[in-house]
């Protein structure tokens, strides 16, 4: 009987032990899905300026970048930001563009698609990029610095993600 007692004693103990885990668990399931329900919709570019490395700031996409980001409620997301004001293929076929045509098509341009969610427990916005117009990016993870204030958000990327130690700021708002 007392070897009885003692293992539904250690059964108790054992369930007893584990249920903050468990609570705790739940909540932050239920933190990380209110974060990932929030994120999800169409967001549209506002701003995307740059601070060099150098500390200068700068403007990669000019003074009115166009983007737009699109987030399911999975998680899944698709992103494009371009330069408002793009020179056109003189030839009219992108096959024959020149390479200061190709070089500009290339930087004035930034588009990536794959897996996005904010990580609470680091406060962070990460990116599992499945593919990138930059192929440097292609199956990376990203974790940015953000801030979501009512309908906008901004994030940092990160000077190391870049190359050439340039952070770069995204400012997105909240279509629907």
């Amino acid at each position: 009987m007392s070897k009885i007692f003692k293992n539904i004693v250690s059964l108790i103990c054992l369930v007893a032990l584990s249920l903050p885990a468990c609570a705790f668990t739940e909540q932050d399931a239920d933190k990380n899905e209110q974060a990932q329900k929030y994120l999800a919709g169409t967001w549209a570019l506002i701003a995307a300026p740059e601070i060099r490395a150098d500390g200068s700031r700068g403007e990669t996409f000019g003074a009115n970048p166009q983007g737009l980001l699109i987030i399911d409620g999975t998680g899944r997301y698709s992103l494009q930001i371009y330069r408002a004001e793009r020179s056109k293929f003189a030839a009219g076929d992108k096959r024959k563009g020149t390479e200061a045509e190709y070089r500009a098509a290339a930087i004035d341009t930034s588009s990536h698609y794959g897996r996005c969610f904010i990580d609470t427990e680091r406060n962070v916005l990460v990116f599992r990029i499945e593919h990138a117009s930059f192929p440097n990016w292609d199956g990376s993870e990203q974790a940015r610095q953000f801030e979501l204030k009512a309908d906008v958000l901004s994030y940092r990327v990160p000077a190391d993600a870049s190359g050439n130690g340039t952070t770069a700021i995204s400012t997105w708002k909240k279509l629907h």
